[in-house]
């Protein structure tokens, strides 16, 4: 058994980190600089940041590698360090984490689609694959599939990291709300169909971030538990929906505004729970010690 569904055989919900973007941007990051290339040439900086979470009282941090697959760096000329740089994304997180946090190596979705034939879906194993194994390397307990709209490459992202690491993999897809009122993500997953979907890939933890602030997010995890009681249940929410404020994203959910759904959300079933764009060290100290007081 890994090390988070150990955790979580004693502790009832586990604190999760932040945004990353967020805090990068804040820290220098341009707009279209490659976030990932930071664990090579900003590495105290990423480090800071993983570092900053952990002290809000995160049990749990990812990486910087969200775009790390050989897709999305070669829009950057980076195709080729892949390994290099998911490898010292992992080891820069588990700096911060020490020995008894949990690193989760985060890998997004490739931006290629596979219906179109875009893409095969032996490229996107290879890529998932690479990606996986240099996370694993650099000493990422988990590997966290996340922001999927598409069954298909989910499926193939888990593949990869389950046939060739040790680590727990995880899942999250995003849901948008729809004019009907359901949630489904742009490719009309639903969340009861990714739950099924999922379990017979082999993750061991399926969830939902971004695409919705916390009160969204109460719905999901409802849905999620209609279809299945007992796998556990990871939220990543935004800090409210996006708004574009004088030039600028601006998302509008304070600390105090996410942490008031908190026991609602566990309520609904979540089992850990963190942000997604716009959260900060502030937002996930304040969730942490909602649950502390709960």
């Amino acid at each position: 058994m890994g090390k988070i569904l150990e955790k979580l055989k004693t502790a009832k919900v586990l604190v999760s980190d932040g945004a990353w973007g967020t805090l990068l941007h804040a820290r220098g990051l341009k707009p279209g600089e490659c976030p990932e290339q930071w664990n090579l040439s900003h590495p105290a900086e990423v480090a800071d940041i993983a570092l900053q979470y952990i002290s809000a009282g995160a049990d749990m941090i990812e990486t910087n590698s969200f775009g790390g697959s050989r897709f999305k760096l070669s829009h950057y000329g980076l195709e080729h360090q892949v390994a290099e740089i998911n490898c010292h994304a992992a080891e820069l997180s588990r700096k911060a984490a020490g020995t008894d946090k949990i690193v989760l190596g985060s890998v997004g979705p490739t931006g290629k689609i596979l219906m179109t034939g875009e893409v095969t879906e032996e490229a996107l194993y290879e890529a998932f694959k690479e990606q996986s194994i240099a996370l694993a390397k650099g000493g990422a307990d988990a590997i966290i599939v996340e922001t999927m709209s598409d069954l298909d490459e989910a499926r193939i992202a888990i593949k990869a990291a389950r046939e060739n690491t040790s680590c727990e993999v995880i899942c999250t897809m995003t849901f948008e709300k729809t004019v009907s009122g359901e949630y489904r993500t742009m490719m009309g997953v639903s969340p009861s169909e990714m739950v099924q979907a999922m379990k017979e890939a082999g993750t061991d933890i399926i969830g939902a971030n971004c695409g919705n602030g916390i009160e969204g997010m109460i719905v999901i995890v409802q849905e999620i538990r209609s279809s299945d009681k007992q796998i556990p249940v990871l939220i990543h929410a935004n800090a409210g929906m996006p708004a574009y404020v004088d030039g600028k994203t601006v998302f509008p959910e304070s600390p105090e505004q996410m942490a008031a759904f908190i026991p609602a959300l566990v309520d609904a079933g979540a089992n850990i729970i963190g942000g997604c764009c716009g959260t900060t060290p502030r937002h996930i100290r304040m969730i942490s010690e909602t649950l502390k007081m709960r």
